[in-house]
């Protein structure tokens, strides 16, 4: 059976899930792809959901707004780099370019989505590796190492090995804000939770954590509409 969709303009679809574990009918809007999933009990009647979802019908829309369209990063393109918008255009030579206004990157145009993102995780991976040192050395702890990925749910972690890992997508965010996450990470290695005593100490290697906090509740879920 095909999943159901929610009539008006545009009509939007759903995804049904049913949970043995659900005690009550739920929505998640998927800040990723903009999936709307619909979960219920396992034996709730299904128009009982399709009842529920239509009540929430504009506050799905509105959601879905707020999120805006994808985009698919492809010559004329704007994403935004250490958080300002910047345009994609082909170039020349062999490596990309980043400069204040543009990003040049050579090679096919059916290519230049992947070809940007493989280099801004390594952009990445250079501006994480050296925040972490220095809120490390202010710690007075090392990390073992960092990953980069590309994580829906998470900016970052820190396991109790002292293994940090970030989502590559911090390079498109204002440079505090990566700074944040890495010092909130690194805050971890002294304090595996999110204790008092552990916002003391990223306060004391950061400083004020509240604007680039908020930033990343604002705006860290439009990074994902950004496609490679």
């Amino acid at each position: 059976m095909k999943d159901p969709v929610l009539p008006g303009n545009p009509p939007i679809p759903l995804i049904l899930r049913r949970s043995a574990r659900a005690r009550r009918i739920s929505l998640r809007i998927s800040q990723l792809d903009g999936r709307v999933t619909l979960t219920m009990p396992k034996r709730l009647a299904e128009r009982e959901a399709l009842a529920f979802a239509e009540s929430k019908q504009d506050w799905i829309r509105q959601h879905l707004a707020a999120r805006g369209e994808d985009v698919i990063v492809a010559p004329g393109a704007e994403l935004p780099v250490g958080g300002k918008l910047l345009r994609v255009r082909g170039g020349q030579g062999r490596g990309v370019r980043i400069g204040p206004e543009e990003i040049l990157v050579p090679g096919p145009e059916d290519s230049i989505g992947k070809r940007l993102a493989a280099h801004l995780r390594e952009v990445a991976r250079d501006r994480l590796a050296g925040a972490c040192d220095d809120y490390a050395a202010l710690l007075g702890k090392p990390y073992a190492r960092i990953t980069l990925r590309d994580t829906r749910s998470r900016w970052g972690s820190c396991s109790s090995d002292g293994a940090l890992m970030f989502s590559w997508r911090l390079i498109m965010t204002p440079p505090e804000v990566l700074d944040y996450v890495a010092a909130h990470e690194v805050a971890h290695l002294a304090q595996m939770n999110h204790s008092p005593a552990f916002w003391a100490e990223v306060t004391r290697i950061y400083g004020d954590y509240q604007a680039p906090r908020q930033w990343l509740r604002d705006h860290g879920g439009g990074l994902h509409r950004y496609r490679f």
